[in-house]
């Protein structure tokens, strides 16, 4: 695993963004769309460092659906409650751009924000395991 540097940076950044969305709406205006740009970016930087971890080089998207059909043409066994949190691909784009989307209610946050947990703590699982 000669990539481990780069995929471990990658874990960083998506460490940062976990870290920020699980702080929540701690100030008036933190929206709730910003916090699900930030699930979205936990889990798609976690899913493309555990490409890079495995030597694949990772396709430049904000598919969570296509980097984990990625993973698995690799071989790789990808969870089915890793597989359903594909759903945060939406808050990659859509809701940056005001007009274009419903706004976003704390419930739906809180969705979001479990669905990147699982795949954050999934990721990070497969970085210790050992070599």
């Amino acid at each position: 695993m000669k990539n481990r540097p780069l995929a471990e940076q990658w874990i960083i950044r998506a460490r940062s963004n976990i870290s920020r969305a699980r702080q929540g709406k701690n100030a008036p205006d933190i929206m709730y769309e910003d916090l699900c740009f930030d699930c979205e970016q936990a889990a798609e930087k976690s899913l493309k460092g555990l490409l890079i971890l495995n030597d694949i080089v990772p396709p430049q998207t904000h598919s969570l659906s296509l980097l984990i059909e990625t993973l698995e043409k690799h071989n790789y066994c990808v969870p089915d409650y890793v597989k359903v949190a594909v759903s945060l691909t939406h808050y990659a784009v859509a809701t940056r751009y005001p007009g274009s989307y419903e706004p976003v209610k704390k419930r739906e946050y809180l969705k979001a924000l479990k669905s990147a947990d699982m795949i954050f703590v999934w990721v990070e699982q497969q970085f210790n395991e050992p070599e």
